[in-house]
């Protein structure tokens, strides 16, 4: 596959840390109830650790009890990649980044009561946060 952003490993290994890097380029998973993005409840953005592309909008943030930050939809369906993963003895649905091929978490049909019925489960490594700016109050 061809991203947008390409990088080679080493420049990846330079830029994310030891942490990031097992998660977003050889698809580990952080440990669960460990993440800092967990409990993360403001309004804002949720965005590719390794290239900054746009991935989940806080408002489609749901508390799955899973123990990473869940999501029922991307920004955009051409956001992520969802790729078949076969790994580990199980079935599963991987999600990448799109723009860069970074690995991001699994999605899983089982997010009842959301919109979609889907579960993006994501390592908050894998991801970075901006908050919506406030509004200010013009005279």
């Amino acid at each position: 596959m061809t991203y947008a952003v390409e990088k080679s490993d080493d420049q990846w290994r330079a830029e994310l840390t030891p942490d990031q890097y097992a998660v977003l380029r050889q698809a580990g998973t952080e440990r669960a109830w460990t993440g800092e993005l967990l409990d993360e409840s403001r309004a804002g953005l949720y965005t590719c650790a390794a290239c900054g592309a746009e991935l989940f909008q806080s408002g489609t943030k749901f508390d799955s009890h899973c123990g990473w930050p869940s999501f029922y939809e991307s920004v955009r369906p051409e956001a992520v990649e969802l790729l078949e993963d076969n790994s580990h003895g199980m079935q599963r649905t991987e999600v990448r980044c799109a723009n860069c091929g970074s690995h991001l978490g699994h999605v899983f049909p089982d997010g009842f009561g959301t919109p979609t019925g889907d579960r993006y489960c994501m390592n908050s490594l894998s991801l970075s946060f901006t908050p919506a700016e406030a509004p200010t109050d013009e005279a």
